[in-house]
């Protein structure tokens, strides 16, 4: 038959539409049985085949596959074609049971190796409401590692890209209202203008949505294994009545943000407000969608000296003024800690040293704290860091800085070894520098939930405070945040930080900074020093602000 003419499939509602691989119409399990389980069994005279699959056999396991899942088959039967028959068959069978999926139309591509894409147009129907529905996915073939015979190499995958083996497509009356969740002055925050939501929008519906004063629709959805609310929506076949949900976000910084972000790969961007702890904006740049300015888990290089600074200035260890040596490199307990790009100071003062991130400066002064513990209590006592007890409104990781000795302490002292934190994190810290005092980040008001929020057992002295955000204010001025900052007026403040990574040819690029009543952090993945590929994001955010 010639390739791209369409095929009708007898004894079903669904139907194969032939692309670039040219499908018969032809009893598709004529001949072919078994998946790789053990359940059917090979002749002891039959030769079993090994090597590479042929084109041939890639095209007919492909055709026989995706030509009985949309014929409607037994699932059983449909699994039997994949190397994991058992797990295979309850998806597909909730594809039209769960999903409510009544008719599908599958048009599969050109196969590039073993690999066979294919889209798939259908339609879900529930309670006497239907929407089409398309999308694209696609399967490899393997051979089978007991019967040698070409099959599909199962993975959840391949029914639908987002489908996991814990997560299931659901099609009924949303367990929850939908909301319409709006910025700080009435906007309405849509997944289609700012992307960066779409998680954070789904766990404020899910949170909050019983209490906004919507009514549900009718939704396909992708939820969690033994949970009724929908993680996701996918589709919506009835909409429901939206309540009105204000959030703390500020619809032009987080525009700012999406925008910033867009123009590195990897990147992640935050900005509070320092007065109140009200989280303006969150927004990331990822191929995997993870919301890493809220949940990631990184070392923030020298932008950790906002808080080993304090320390140091806290105990008297050093003060701005005071002479800080500066050297290319210094060995403590066993390790070489050396400066970015093996710099020097000579006869420099701390605040010289903060400016221009020396790490060797800092790692000089972890002997006089006599404390390996000491950056870890000023972490959570004074910047509300690593307690495991931020409530922000939806999920996120407050940041970790764990007890560490000896070298591994002194890496900590510049943000490198064990210290985790992300963007949120080391903003909301700029926020604590800015302030004088912690305010935990939200991103709803605490009067929704009567949530408790995490505090900080007591402020930055006063005296600490300024001399932490002069030091700040000159590294934005003349320091390594300078070129960054250049375009911006008020009061503001900066600290740059580049992460280096096991394995990773580039260190990750971090900078945190603050204008007036706004702090922002951002890291870019392989982005370099800090100032050269996070700086620019953080200063467009803080511009907006």
């Amino acid at each position: 038959m010639r390739s791209g003419a369409k095929v009708a499939i007898v004894g079903g509602v669904f139907a194969v539409v032939a692309g670039g691989v040219g499908y018969g119409a032809y009893n598709v399990y004529n001949g072919i049985t078994g998946g790789d389980s053990g359940s059917t069994t090979t002749s002891a005279t039959q030769e079993v085949k090994t090597g590479p699959l042929s084109a041939e056999e890639i095209d007919k396991a492909a055709k026989a596959f995706l030509a009985g899942w949309a014929d409607g088959g037994e699932a059983a039967e449909v699994a039997q074609l994949t190397n994991d028959p058992t797990a295979a068959a309850p998806v597909i069978e909730a594809y039209r049971d769960e999903a409510r999926v009544t008719d599908a139309v599958i048009t599969p591509g050109r196969a590039v190796g073993a690999k066979v894409p294919f889209t798939v147009r259908a339609t879900v129907a529930f309670d006497g409401k239907s929407k089409p529905w398309s999308y694209s996915s696609e399967l490899t073939v393997v051979r089978g590692l007991t019967t040698g015979r070409p099959l599909v190499d199962w993975a959840p995958s391949v029914i639908h890209p987002q489908l996991t083996a814990t997560t299931n497509l659901v099609t009924s009356e949303a367990a929850v209202p939908p909301i319409k969740a709006v910025d700080r002055n009435g906007t309405e925050l849509t997944k289609e203008k700012y992307p960066s939501l779409g998680s954070v929008l789904d766990q404020l519906r899910e949170r909050y949505g019983a209490d906004a004063g919507g009514s549900p629709g009718i939704e396909l959805s992708l939820r969690s294994d033994g949970d009724s609310v929908p993680g996701q929506t996918l589709l919506t076949l009835a909409k429901g009545k939206a309540g009105t949900l204000h959030t703390t976000l500020d619809a032009d910084v987080q525009a700012a943000a999406e925008e910033a972000v867009r123009k590195f790969s990897e990147a992640s961007v935050a900005a509070v407000k320092p007065s109140t702890g009200e989280i303006l904006a969150v927004a990331n740049n990822r191929k995997d969608g993870f919301n890493a300015a809220m949940l990631g888990k990184q070392a923030p290089g020298s932008t950790m000296k906002i808080v080993t600074a304090a320390m140091l200035l806290e105990k008297d260890l050093a003060a701005p003024d005071r002479p800080a040596e500066c050297p290319k490199t210094v060995m403590y307990e066993g390790r070489t800690f050396q400066n970015l790009d093996g710099f020097s100071i000579e006869n420099g003062t701390f605040a010289q040293s903060f400016a221009r991130s020396c790490n060797t400066a800092f790692i000089k002064l972890i002997d006089d704290t006599q404390d390996d513990s000491a950056l870890k209590s000023e972490a959570e006592e004074v910047f509300g860091i690593g307690l495991d007890n931020w409530k922000t409104g939806v999920a996120s990781f407050d940041g970790s800085v764990p007890a560490a000795t000896g070298g591994e302490a002194a890496a900590q002292y510049i943000g490198q070894g064990t210290v985790q934190m992300n963007v949120l994190n080391m903003a909301s810290i700029t926020a604590t520098a800015k302030n004088g005092s912690f305010k935990q980040p939200i991103i709803v008001s605490r009067s929704l939930d009567d949530r408790t929020l995490a505090t900080a057992s007591r402020p930055l002295p006063d005296s600490v405070g300024r001399q932490l955000r002069d030091m700040m204010r000159l590294t934005a001025t003349s320091g390594t945040a300078a070129n960054a900052m250049s375009g911006l007026g008020g009061d503001k403040g900066a600290k740059t930080g580049s992460a280096e990574v096991d394995g990773q040819a580039t260190s990750n690029s971090w900078f945190t900074g603050f204008q007036n009543d706004v702090a922002a952090a951002a890291v870019v993945q392989s982005g370099g020093h800090g100032g050269d590929a996070a700086g620019p994001v953080v200063a467009a955010v803080l511009r907006a602000g």
